[in-house]
C-alpha cells in the first residue's frame, strides 16, 4: 500500500499531458492517446496487460482465486484546460491497488477500468464509454454529434478502432463479469469537504437530474412608449421563475439532504435595448438524491412558472432536455467505505454527489460506492484544481484500505 507512488504517478501523468493552462487529455484526441499509452506502460511493469472493449474502455485484470470481481473505475480523459486529479485519481488509485496485490493471487479478481470519454468535452455526450457498458447508451442519439471543427463522433471513434454500431457489445462484456463491487475514487469538485475541513468523504449516491428549457412568450414592444402595467414582458416572468427556483432549492434542502436548482442559460428576444422582451427562454437544472424530493421540486417549479406567466400576462411552455433518476449507492459498501475513511482520518462525513460519474452507470448492475477527496477552494475542471498533498495521501490510503477490505473479505472493524 503506497499512496506516495500513486501521487508520483499522478504528477508524472500531469507533466506529460498538461500545458500551463491545465490538462489537455480530451477524449479521442492525441494527448489522451498518449496518456493511455503511458498507462499501458505502467501496467506492463506489473506483468499485466491492457485490453479494450467495444466502446473503447480500457481494462486491466488481475486474476484472483475466485472469478468474483472487484472493479475499480476512473477516467483518464479531461476537459480542455482541466485539472490534474479529475478522473485520473481513480485510475491511478486502481493502479496502486494492482501494485498492492502484485506478486500474489488475491481472493477476488481485480479489474481496473479506464472509462472512455467520461467528460463528453469534445462531442457533448458525457459518460459515453460507461453508458455503453451499462447498456443505457442510445446509439442513434449520438450518431450525428459533431465537435466544434465539424468532425463527426463516428469518425473520431473509428480513428481509435471503435465502431459506433458495435459499442453496446461492451454491455455484453460487462455482463460476463461476476461483479462483486464497483469502487471509484474521485475529487469532490465542490466546497463541502473544505467547509468541514475534512480530507475525505463517503459518497451516498449521485443526484437525480431534471433538466428542462422553459419558454415564456409575451409581446415585444417599444420600451419608451409602452407603460409598464400594459407590458407582456417575457423576461420578467423568467426572472421571477428563476428566483422562485432558488427558493425551491432552499425550501427542500435539509441538514442530511442537500439539493440544488440552477438557471444556467437565458435567451431573450428581440434582445435590443429599446424593446420589451417578447420571448425569454431559460434552462432549469434540478438535482436531488431523493426521487420524491426531486419530483416535488419539479412540480413546485412548474407551479412557479405558471404563476409568473399569469402575473406577467405571458404564456409558458416546457421542453424536457434530459433526466436521470437518483442513483443511491450500496448501503453495505457505504459502511465499509466509512470504516476505511475513519481508520485513516478519524471521521467519515457522508455527502451526495451533485456531478454525475461513471459510477452512476454501474448502479443498476452491481453494488457501488465512491469516495471523495477534498477539493481546494471547491474548484475542478480548471488548472487550479488541487487537493493538499497530506489530504490527498490520506484519501488514497483510505481508498486502498477499502479495496483491500473488499478484495480480501476482511471483517468489519467492529466485528
Amino acid at each position: 500500500m503506497d499512496p506516495h507512488q500513486v501521487v508520483r504517478n499522478l504528477k508524472e501523468l500531469a507533466a506529460r499531458t498538461s500545458t500551463p493552462d491545465g490538462a489537455q487529455r480530451i477524449a479521442w484526441g492525441p494527448v489522451w492517446r498518449e496518456a493511455r499509452s503511458w498507462f499501458t506502460e505502467q501496467v506492463a511493469t506489473l506483468g499485466l496487460t491492457v485490453s479494450s472493449d467495444a466502446a473503447g474502455n480500457n481494462w486491466v485484470i488481475l486474476p484472483g482465486e475466485s472469478d468474483e470481481t472487484v472493479i475499480i473505475g476512473g477516467h483518464l480523459d479531461s476537459v480542455p484546460n482541466g485539472g490534474w486529479l479529475d478522473g485520473a485519481l481513480g485510475v491511478m488509485a486502481g493502479l496502486g491497488a494492482l501494485r498492492m496485490f502484485s506478486g500474489r493471487r488475491p481472493r477476488l479478481t481485480i479489474a481496473v477500468v479506464d472509462w472512455a470519454d467520461e467528460e463528453g468535452a469534445r462531442f457533448g455526450r458525457s459518460l459515453l464509454g460507461s453508458s455503453a457498458a451499462s447498456g443505457s447508451l442510445q446509439v442513434e442519439a449520438v450518431r450525428e454529434l459533431l465537435d466544434k471543427e465539424g468532425t463527426r463522433l463516428v469518425d473520431a471513434l473509428a480513428e481509435h478502432g471503435v465502431q459506433l454500431d458495435r459499442m453496446l457489445e461492451a454491455h455484453s462484456a460487462l455482463q460476463q463479469i461476476k461483479a462483486k463491487a464497483y469502487l471509484e475514487l474521485h475529487i469532490e469538485q465542490g466546497p463541502v469537504l473544505e467547509a468541514m475541513n475534512k480530507p475525505t468523504g463517503v459518497v451516498l449516491g449521485t443526484f437525480g437530474v431534471e433538466r428542462h428549457m422553459i419558454r415564456f412568450t409575451g409581446q415585444a414592444a417599444h420600451s419608451g412608449s409602452t407603460p409598464i402595467p400594459m407590458r407582456r414582458d417575457a423576461f420578467l416572468a423568467a426572472a421571477q421563475t428563476a428566483l422562485a427556483c432558488r427558493d425551491i432549492a432552499n425550501r427542500h434542502t435539509a441538514p442530511d439532504a442537500r439539493v440544488v436548482c440552477t438557471v444556467g442559460t437565458v435567451k431573450v428576444e428581440p434582445g435590443i435595448v429599446t424593446a420589451v422582451p417578447g420571448v425569454c427562454e431559460i434552462s432549469l437544472d434540478q438535482r436531488a438524491l431523493d426521487p420524491d424530493v426531486l419530483a416535488r421540486m419539479l412540480a413546485d417549479a412548474r407551479d412557479a412558472a405558471e404563476r409568473a406567466a399569469r402575473e406577467n400576462n405571458v404564456t409558458v411552455e416546457w421542453k424536457t432536455l434530459w433526466r436521470i433518476e437518483p442513483r443511491p449507492f450500496d448501503p453495505e459498501l457505504i459502511e465499509l467505505c466509512a470504516e476505511a475513511v475513519r481508520e485513516v482520518t478519524g471521521d467519515a462525513p457522508r455527502l451526495p454527489s451533485g456531478p454525475l460519474h461513471d459510477a452512476a452507470e454501474m448502479v443498476p448492475h452491481m453494488p457501488v460506492v465512491m469516495m471523495f477527496a477534498y477539493s481546494a477552494n471547491g474548484l475542478s475542471h480548471c488548472k487550479e484544481e488541487d487537493t493538499p498533498e497530506p489530504y490527498l495521501l490520506q484519501t488514497i490510503e483510505a481508498f486502498l484500505r477499502l479495496v483491500e477490505r473488499v478484495v480480501t473479505g476482511a471483517p468489519h472493524a467492529e466485528a
